[in-house]
């Protein structure tokens, strides 16, 4: 686990499941795009368009996917920012990628535990992921869910006081903590995906 304490000078943002390479990911996961080189292409771009060099990006994991996927190093070398990686369930071991398992973030009186998957009763989870993700009474901001629980893992569920930077519901593109924290979340009763109006409370 890395605690951090977050001073706001360069920008941070929040993205998960780029799945880069994942032919198939486009029809499992109802993708916008008629290949996978258009897919590549536009996450890489709406990435490298929103990120500068210097900011940070928190990765909520599943870098890449498929057969004859290129390895997470690759693509992590053409996009922009300082990166850190939480281990998704299809990121493999690499030489040169360090993954965590989890980290906190402390700012503005918030609390945000980054994950990739949120559901501590998945036996998918370690017990320290499981052990944090049952004691925590902050936000969660975390991947994994795609679109595909929309129900339970919008964009923004208040009642859960969770955050779902899945590619799928934030257009293709790093979200930052800046925007997040713009919308007031604590108001925040259920926002669909990030280009939706919010319910507020």
């Amino acid at each position: 686990m890395v605690l951090s304490y977050i001073k706001l000078a360069k920008s941070i943002y929040f993205i998960g499941d780029t799945h880069f390479d994942h032919k198939n990911g486009i029809r499992e996961f109802r993708r916008p795009f008629t290949n996978v080189t258009e897919m590549n292409k536009v996450i890489k771009d709406n990435w490298n368009s929103t990120v500068g060099d210097n900011d940070t990006v928190y990765f909520l994991g599943d870098w890449t996917m498929g057969w004859g996927h290129r390895p997470a190093k690759y693509w992590i070398g053409q996009l922009k920012g300082v990166k850190f990686s939480m281990r998704g369930n299809h990121d493999r071991r690499e030489k040169g990628i360090r993954y965590e398992d989890f980290r906190e973030l402390h700012v503005n009186g918030y609390d945000f535990l980054i994950i990739h998957n949120p559901d501590p009763d998945d036996p998918r989870q370690t017990r320290e992921q499981k052990q944090k993700l049952q004691n925590w009474h902050g936000w969660i901001i975390h991947g994994h869910t795609h679109a595909d629980d929309m129900g339970r893992y919008p964009f923004i569920n208040g009642e859960s006081k969770t955050i779902n930077v899945s590619v799928e519901v934030i257009g293709y593109k790093p979200v930052s903590l800046n925007s997040l924290l713009a919308l007031n979340i604590d108001s925040i009763k259920r926002m669909q995906t990030v280009d939706s109006e919010p319910e507020r409370y």
